[in-house]
């Protein structure tokens, strides 16, 4: 006879464990504790077994039934429900550990050892700004495109377009790594390129040939410490980086070769090429030689060429160079980082090597035999170039310096 709810609840515990059927090996089993709790008695390859589907009464004779119809189901098609029932839980429980933040992180643990520990931190914040809140918590394999491009969208209508880039394809990584590691079929950021409005690209300002005049005049005239006007000149007699300007140290400096070796560390590098990269050589010109010799008697005693005046054993910030442009006048109109464009023009202008002007730029060669053959071969071409640059830099200043005709002297 079938089971009615009626015939459920009134079922009392015994001294042994006593089953009530329902029917096609659905049954209720009541345990002398008093607990009912619904089993399917089934056959599997010609061995007997038993699917535990619940307790009653959290569920009821009507959903014991569906499950048990939904294991009947499975048998017929072949497939053990007790087998089955393992697996989904483990699937679930693959799920559960397989969320895109814990994808995300260690993502980011793997790739970290490529960056420096400021991106780093950058990097897994603005994931946690923009992207856990929403998906973190999600399993990486069930993330739609639709999904992620609701989240991207909240940067991209907040005007931040080079962020949602860049998040854009942070996902895309984090996501190709699941894919390589069996946790997810495919990237839903991939196709979201076109989706997304694309920044504008805006190139560093740069002065051209008639504004150095302007430029230095403003320079002289700035109202400011001697030192940040001292990094300015070296700025534009080095055309250096400006973090590696600002994080030169006097050990590096030798006076008697001309020479400033610029290491590794300092450079614009990812952390692990720092590690076998060579060190950077900067030809002197007796122009920068001269502002050298002048903040010696300012930090000479420092460790640091710069000291920062507030904490003098840090270097100063490249922002004060940043600071000094918008005081000179220059907002908008050039940048720091663009008097490497304004001399790179003006020296292929003017017939200079092209690849002494990107060895100087320390641009990376990234042919190992070419690269080579540019540190040995240029060194004594780039010491002419940069006093040929010095040069022309006190002439626009008003200097009686006339800088020799390189074509014709070389």
């Amino acid at each position: 006879m079938a089971l009615t709810d009626i015939s459920i609840r009134q079922a009392k515990p015994q001294e042994k464990t006593y089953h009530l059927p329902d029917g096609s090996s659905l049954f209720l089993e009541v345990t002398p504790s008093g607990g009912k709790l619904w089993r399917y008695r089934f056959r599997f390859n010609g061995k007997a077994a038993v699917l535990a589907l619940g307790k009653y009464p959290d569920v009821g004779l009507a959903e014991a039934r569906n499950k048990a119809g939904e294991a009947r189901k499975q048998l017929s098609e072949g497939i053990n429900p007790a087998a089955q029932r393992k697996s989904d839980k483990l699937a679930a429980k693959l799920s559960a550990a397989n969320t895109f933040r814990a994808i995300a992180e260690e993502w980011h643990a793997k790739e970290r050892h490529e960056w420096s520990e400021q991106h780093a931190e950058r990097v897994m914040t603005s994931l946690e700004l923009h992207i856990f809140p929403f998906i973190g918590s999600s399993p990486i394999k069930d993330i739609k495109p639709l999904e992620l491009l609701e989240v991207l969208r909240r940067v991209e209508k907040a005007g931040n377009l080079d962020t949602c880039k860049r998040l854009r394809q942070r996902c895309s990584s984090i996501f190709r790594l699941a894919i390589l590691t069996g946790r997810c079929d495919s990237d839903p950021a991939a196709p979201l390129v076109d989706a997304l409005k694309t920044p504008q690209v805006e190139h560093r300002k740069a002065l051209n040939r008639d504004e150095l005049p302007e430029f230095l005049h403003a320079l002289k005239e700035m109202d400011s410490n001697r030192q940040t006007k001292l990094m300015m000149e070296l700025m534009l007699h080095t055309f250096t980086r400006v973090g590696e300007m600002s994080m030169a140290r006097w050990e590096e400096i030798d006076f008697g070769s001309k020479l400033w070796t610029i290491p590794p560390e300092h450079r614009k590098l990812t952390e692990i090429s720092k590690k076998s990269a060579a060190p950077h050589l900067v030809p002197l010109s007796d122009h920068a030689l001269a502002i050298l010799r002048e903040l010696q008697a300012i930090s000479g005693g420092r460790e640091h060429i710069f000291p920062n005046r507030n904490s003098p054993n840090r270097p100063m910030s490249p922002e004060t160079l940043r600071r000094a442009l918008h005081r000179m006048g220059f907002k908008g109109k050039a940048d720091v980082h663009g008097f490497r464009s304004t001399a790179s023009t003006i020296l292929n202008e003017e017939g200079f090597n092209p690849d002494a002007i990107e060895r100087q730029l320390a641009h990376v060669e990234r042919n190992r035999v070419r690269a080579a053959y540019n540190r040995a071969e240029y060194m004594e071409e780039r010491r002419r170039m940069m006093q040929w640059w010095s040069s022309y830099i006190a002439q626009q200043q008003g200097g009686n310096v006339e800088p020799a005709n390189f074509q014709r002297a070389g």
